[in-house]
């Protein structure tokens, strides 16, 4: 056999040029395997809205809660309460979970015996909170006037204090309650956040038999 039958062609080995060849994406963990980035977004938490409608029944807001705490899932903010059919109370929950979580999260609460139907619901939904505070009365009429700027209003006012009301979206309670603080603030009763999907679009869909 001849030398150049033997020897591989002075160019070396055949295969894709260095420059065009795929690049490894994402970080290595502590164990130096490499993360997906699409899979590593889909484990970041997102805070979210879950409605539940449920059989308005003793021990159904226990059984929720009870669910959140055996699985350690962090409830940011929790609302219930009657709906037009006397029978039915919609629970609106605030989580702030990985999608993972979220979804385990509905899968978990419609297979509760009082929950009729659970969703998360669109960040176009309609959504409020109502606060109470309650602050000092030296000022009252820049108390008045910061009130009626975020569309408040004055429940009780008295020598030594004025309660207010606050209704509308969470960063407009927020900025209300920065803007209130000079003036003394005492106490605080905040809802948390209740919604509806927006529009002719259904918050809940109960089975035919439940109608």
């Amino acid at each position: 056999m001849s030398r150049e039958e033997t020897e591989p062609p002075e160019s070396g080995l055949l295969g894709p040029d260095p420059e065009s060849r795929e690049r490894p994406v994402g970080r290595r963990n502590s164990q130096g395997i490499r993360i997906d980035p699409e899979t590593e977004a889909a484990r970041e938490p997102r805070r979210t809205t879950i409605t539940a409608l449920v059989a308005n029944e003793p021990g159904v807001l226990s059984k929720v809660t009870g669910l959140f705490s055996r699985r350690q899932y962090n409830i940011e903010s929790l609302t219930v309460g009657t709906t037009q059919n006397p029978d039915w109370s919609r629970i609106t929950v605030v989580v702030e979970e990985p999608d993972p979580n979220i979804d385990q999260i509905e899968k978990q609460l419609d297979k509760l015996v009082p929950v009729i139907h659970t969703r998360e619901l669109e960040r176009e939904a309609v959504k409020r909170e109502l606060v109470l505070v309650k602050m000092d009365a030296d000022e009252p009429d820049k108390v008045h006037a910061i009130t009626e700027m975020y569309e408040g209003r004055t429940l009780d006012a008295g020598p030594r204090t004025i309660t207010v009301e606050l209704t509308g979206r969470e960063q407009k309670i927020d900025d209300a309650l920065d803007a209130l603080e000079q003036f003394g603030i005492r106490e605080i009763a905040r809802t948390g956040r209740t919604a509806l999907a927006r529009g002719e679009t259904k918050t809940s869909i109960a089975p035919e038999r439940l109608k």
